[in-house]
Parts: C-alpha cells; sequence; structure tokens
C-alpha cells in the first residue's frame, strides 16, 4: 500500500491534478481542501448513466453529456466539483480535456441525490452553480417514485422550473428531451 504525501496548504489544480487515481473512492477539492466520499451505489450509477447516456442522445449535435467530469468551479482557491453528468458543447468534448470550465464550458448539470450529499447538492453546490452562471441545474432523487426537479438561472438566481416525476418531457436549449424517471434504475431503460 502507498502512502500519498499531502502538501501542507490549500490545494492547487497541480496539486489535484498529480493525485492519484482511487477507484473506491470520489474526490472533489472546496475551497483548496480535499474532500473524499465513497463512491455511489449501483442504482445511483445506473442512473447517472442513463442520464448521460439519454441526454447525449436526445441533445442538438452542438451539445455533449459526460458522467462524472471534472469541473472546475474556481481555481483561487481551487474547487473542483465532479457532478454526475454535465453538459458541455461538441466542441470542448471534442477536445478531449482533463477538466471544464464550469463557468465557460457547462450549460447544464445533473445531481442524482445520494446518503451524505443531499444537502451539499440541495445547498452548496446550488449556489455555487449559482455563482458561476451555470445556466440548468437539474436534482434526481431515486427514492420511490423517482423524481427530477429542474432549476433555471435567472438573474443569478435559480428558480424552480417543474418537480417531475414518471415520463418528462423537457426543453433544452430549444431541444425537446423525454427522460423516463421510473427507468433509472430499473433493469430495463426507457423504450421509445
Amino acid at each position: 500500500m502507498s502512502v500519498v504525501q499531502w502538501p501542507h496548504r490549500l490545494l492547487a489544480l497541480d496539486d489535484w491534478a498529480a493525485l492519484p487515481e482511487d477507484p473506491a473512492h470520489r474526490a472533489e477539492v472546496v475551497e483548496g481542501v480535499l474532500v473524499v466520499s465513497p463512491r455511489p451505489l449501483f442504482f445511483h450509477q445506473r442512473a447517472v448513466n442513463r442520464l448521460t447516456y439519454w441526454l447525449d442522445e436526445q441533445t442538438s449535435s452542438e451539445y455533449s453529456a459526460m458522467g462524472e467530469t471534472e469541473m472546475v468551479v474556481a481555481t483561487v482557491p481551487l474547487t473542483v466539483r465532479v457532478p454526475d453528468v454535465l453538459v458541455t458543447s461538441a466542441l470542448v468534448a471534442d477536445e478531449n480535456p482533463a477538466r471544464v470550465s464550469a463557468e465557460e464550458d457547462v450549460r447544464l448539470v445533473i445531481e442524482v441525490l445520494s446518503e451524505g450529499t443531499v444537502r451539499t447538492d440541495r445547498v452548496t453546490k446550488f449556489s455555487e452553480y449559482a455563482e458561476v452562471g451555470i445556466e440548468h441545474y437539474w436534482i434526481v432523487d431515486l427514492e420511490d417514485p423517482a423524481s427530477m426537479t429542474t432549476y433555471r438561472l435567472i438573474d443569478g438566481e435559480y428558480e424552480n422550473f417543474g418537480e417531475h416525476t414518471g415520463k418528462v418531457s423537457l426543453d433544452f436549449d430549444g431541444t425537446p428531451l423525454m427522460l423516463d424517471l421510473d427507468a433509472l434504475t430499473t433493469r430495463h431503460a426507457q423504450r421509445p
């Protein structure tokens, strides 16, 4: 077992990039402080995979959906979030970056609630994402029945644009999206 040498200061982007990958844990940096949590459970991962796929297939060719992608929210002090799903421009995705800029590159973030992240997703990330101007923020709750609350940034603050269950029809940048929230954790995904 190797021992990680931690810097005796707040983490900078170079420190973050140099950290070893750890498949058993999920890590983010909040104002220079490393935050580590266990990997999400199976249903959470299935929901993230399904949402990423559905969005990538249904958004216009200008956009690309990515799951668990590093997103720099602030550089000083460093805040790097790893949202469950984000939508960025296809041009950015085609560059195959190690991480994206929340302020410049991200149009939509989806967080799937899990034990230990509810307050972070509903409060902390809610304000962080609004501050950097991410236009759409959607929060998915897998508790039966699965639901999703959609927020849109209006005059610097998120406004609730709907609470949804079952089959949902949403608009993203003029493109209709069809999501079956009941199929997020089932063995078979939604069918046309």
